[in-house]
């Protein structure tokens, strides 16, 4: 195509998301003074689009309506165009959806709000067709009536602006009552895991009928529930809950069986059909959940997925200075010369493709059978396509299929007379040759945007598997990660973190004009990361920068009146409310997490004072751990550390001896919710024995690897075996 007819000021940003949109005919803004001058200057309503690059529907809204020239006009003639990467700032779009979600009853992305010139809400929804359809009115239609509104009724806006604004500051008030404490643990453990139990699928796992979303805090949630319970018949449930959904993920289509990871939600019950796009922040808490599973079960199946999660990510979502990528699209060109994107185009199969790339007769097997009979059993794959209509509205999956795995490998083997050990390496073979076929297509559209929390995520992934599975070179990966956050997304002048920083054309690292000030889900799922690397490297200077993170955290973000924290700091005026987010959904609510950082870094620093914050945060959300801890599985599995105070598992030992090394490798290999490990190496002028003054008094027995389980500050008497520590973490 030759160059584009239309370029807005969008094409100056570094989001990926805004300069999809930089060449629309619509005059877009982004989110910043100058829209908000134009505004109150003329007088003008403001239209807001957030949305974010990977977002089926905001394509489709794009197509349709952004790159239409009449519509554009009326966009531009009657309002100021604000467009806004949720990625970018999720405080944004987390006011205008709490509008969105109280006012229509439902959310999602593209978000599109109407805003009086002091960024008051009064009109809002999620996608609109361009024309009005049967049961949709469309969106020239909305356009026009609102721009209408306007000038016949300006002062009844403005008014009933103002009162949805004082509802929805009602609404969204999270606040300690009265002399609050936190909530009783085993209440609302015991109400979470009915709760859970209630929803679950038992036939696929998951926690409801359709769409299925992976949720990491579900089954971390049971998993803790397990540990504390392990003799109960309620914890034997909780666990085989968890590994069942585990199970049913990885065999199913949300699982990407050719090049590794996972998709961002499945579209049916059976975890079949995906939505195709993939986010970091599920590759990096999936890792760590798969190898929890492992920790726990000991079943090989659980720590290959998690490899296979971790070879995705650094193969594709990496950049090379040692940071993650944001994302891969769902849609893309089905071949090099099609015309327009397709959802899953990448990832689907039709049969005689696969027919055509595994012809080999199998020997050993039935007569007659080929390496593609054998593959397409084994993974559901239909002459006519698997895919059921009712999951593809669009018709883009006609007569394709998506792999999933539809039976054991014995009953594949079985099937075609085949030894059962030789399936493994057939069907091996038969993912080497499609992913060969696959690099061949058209790539989706990848989002270069790096994200400290997302990054954060990430980085707990690879350290947690590394430790759990043994592997050193995932805890170096997740300290180059980590080495790269210091380097790009943390201002040492102001000791702040920043939200994000762009691939550059030249593969370097850029940051914006203005670089966005990193959010209290920043600081958390990096606070967090921190400590896991800790774990699983023993390198304090990771403990060290955790620490000074937290007092920031709390510098910016405590509420002394209401507690907890809010998510974004005070003193921006654009924000109409500062909001705490009540719900454990994709991503954990970063003060569920914070809960469990404060009690990690009162053991690192005896700073009691964070254990206190932590009762706090219960505190304020007791109400809602107490009625529907369900959405709030995280800090439900807080509340049990909380009470359960955390146990400092201290190795005291020459960190190269291998005597500490199995010591450690022990304490990896055991889950256990409430342990904190350090290393006691010796070195009295070390960051950690200046912040613990006991750790001096621990010595080690028979000059061997000795093993102290210390609670509040005092401690077991000594071991120097595994197997006895093993009993310790375990009883």
């Amino acid at each position: 195509p030759g160059a584009p007819r239309h370029t807005n000021r969008l094409i100056k940003e570094k989001s990926p998301y805004l300069l999809q949109h930089a060449h629309n005919p619509v005059d877009w803004y982004p989110w910043g003074q100058e829209a908000f001058d134009r505004a109150k200057k003329e007088n003008k309503l403001i239209f807001l689009s957030v949305g974010y690059s990977t977002c089926h529907w905001c394509h489709v809204m794009e197509e349709e309506s952004f790159k239409n020239k009449e519509i554009g006009e009326i966009m531009n003639k009657n309002f100021v165009c604000i467009k806004v990467d949720r990625e970018e700032r999720p405080d944004v779009d987390k006011v205008y959806m709490t509008f969105v979600q109280a006012t229509s009853g439902g959310g999602g992305w593209p978000m599109s709000v109407w805003l009086t010139p002091d960024l008051k809400p009064f009109a809002g929804g999620t996608y609109f067709p361009p024309e009005d359809g049967v049961h949709r009115v469309g969106f020239r239609t909305v356009l026009l009536r609102i721009a209408e509104q306007w000038k016949e009724n300006k002062n009844n806006l403005l008014e009933s602006s103002q009162k949805i604004l004082e509802a929805l500051l009602h609404v969204s008030e999270i606040r300690v009552q009265g002399q609050g404490s936190p909530p009783p643990s085993k209440e609302v453990m015991a109400t979470c895991f009915q709760q859970l139990s209630n929803s679950y699928d038992e036939d696929y796992g998951g926690f409801s009928k359709s769409p299925k979303f992976p949720t990491p805090v579900n089954l971390n949630f049971l998993f803790t529930y397990w540990a504390l319970h392990r003799t109960t018949p309620e914890g034997a449930q909780a666990l085989q809950m968890a590994l069942h959904t585990l199970k049913m993920m990885a065999h199913g289509g949300i699982h990407d069986h050719i090049s590794q990871g996972f998709h961002r939600y499945s579209t049916d019950q059976h975890w079949h059909v995906p939505h195709f796009e993939k986010m970091l922040y599920d590759q990096g808490q999936l890792a760590a959940t798969y190898s929890r599973a492992f920790q726990i079960s000991g079943d090989e199946f659980f720590a290959d997925v998690a490899q296979d999660i971790l070879l995705y990510v650094s193969r594709d979502l990496s950049d090379q200075e040692g940071g993650f990528y944001s994302a891969e699209d769902a849609d893309s060109y089905p071949t090099t010369a099609a015309g327009e994107k397709r959802e899953g185009a990448f990832c689907v199969w039709a049969a005689e493709e696969i027919r055509a790339l595994l012809p080999d007769p199998v020997e050993g097997a039935t007569e007659g059978t080929t390496l593609g009979d054998v593959f397409m059993h084994h993974y559901g794959v239909k002459e006519n396509g698997n895919v059921n209509p009712m999951q593809d509205p669009h018709q883009e999956l006609k007569g394709k299929n998506v792999l999933i795995v539809r039976c054991s490998p014995e009953l594949t083997a079985a099937q075609f007379g085949l030894e059962p050990g030789r399936l493994g390496a057939l069907l091996q073979e038969g993912r080497r040759r499609l992913s060969a076929a696959r690099a061949q297509r058209p790539r989706p559209h990848l989002d270069t945007k790096m994200l400290a929390a997302w990054n954060g995520l990430m980085i707990s992934g690879f350290a947690q598997a590394g430790a759990a599975l043994a592997k050193q070179e995932y805890v170096s990966r997740a300290a180059r990660a980590a080495a790269f956050l210091r380097k790009h997304l943390f201002d040492p002048a102001s000791g702040r973190l920043l939200r994000s920083c762009y691939r550059g054309e030249d593969s370097t690292v850029e940051q914006s004009a203005v670089p966005i000030q990193g959010f209290l889900e920043d600081y958390v799922f990096v606070i967090q990361a921190l400590f896991d690397l800790y774990e699983a490297s023993l390198e304090q200077g990771w403990l060290e920068w955790a620490l000074q993170l937290q007092h920031m955290q709390d510098k910016l973000f405590w509420d002394p009146e209401g507690f907890a924290y809010f998510s974004s700091e005070a003193g921006d005026p654009s924000l109409l409310l500062r909001l705490k987010n009540d719900q454990d959904g994709a991503e954990p609510a970063a003060n569920s997490v914070t809960v469990t950082n404060l009690l990690r870094a009162a053991c690192y620093s005896g700073h009691t004072e964070w254990v206190e914050k932590a009762g706090r945060i219960l505190a304020a959300f007791s109400e809602r751990l107490q009625k529907i801890p369900i959405t709030l599985p995280e800090m439900a599995r807080a509340t049990a550390v909380f009470h359960d105070t955390l146990k400092q598992v201290v190795i005291c030992g020459d960190p190269q001896g291998e005597d500490t090394k199995e010591m450690l490798r022990c304490v990896h290999s055991v889950f256990s919710p409430n342990k904190v490990l350090m290393l006691a190496d010796g070195d009295s002028a070390g960051f950690l024995y200046r912040q613990l003054p006991f750790l001096g008094s621990l010595e080690r027995k028979d000059g061997k690897a000795t093993a102290y389980l210390c609670s509040n500050f005092a401690c077991s008497l000594p071991v120097t075996s595994p197997q006895q520590l093993r009993g310790m973490l375990c009883p």
